[in-house]
């Protein structure tokens, strides 16, 4: 059974951090090429951070929105993904899930989702 549990949200001030993560189980977490999404309520779902297998060459994008602010990373030996976030915005407060793009072979990737944690930025 796929499972991705994101943990580490909460409620902060404007400028502060947390670092949220999601622990991975069931899936081909070092081959998968991992992302962290946030959406707002009336709003689509957009991603914030990517992070590729090493296999894949390890390379790491952010949106326009949050570089300089976070760090996305990974540790395959124990199948967890991070997002430190720091000088946190209003306009950060979101829900916050982990994605999975696992390979398939020659079958492209199958999508997996964590339930999201909620972060909450305001003064």
């Amino acid at each position: 059974q796929e499972q991705l549990v994101e943990s580490g949200g909460g409620s902060v001030q404007p400028g502060g951090s947390l670092r949220l993560s999601c622990e991975c189980s069931g899936i081909l977490f070092s081959e998968s090429d991992m992302s962290w999404y946030r959406q707002i309520p009336g709003k689509e779902r957009e991603v914030v951070a990517l992070i590729r297998s090493y296999g894949n060459g390890g390379a790491i994008i952010y949106a326009d929105s949050v570089k300089g602010r976070f760090i996305i990373s990974r540790d395959d030996t124990k199948d967890t993904l991070f997002l430190e976030m720091s000088n946190l915005k209003p306009e950060d407060t979101a829900v916050y899930y982990c994605h999975a793009a696992e390979p398939q072979g020659h079958f492209g990737t199958l999508d997996f989702w964590g339930r999201g944690t909620q972060v909450t930025v305001s003064s």
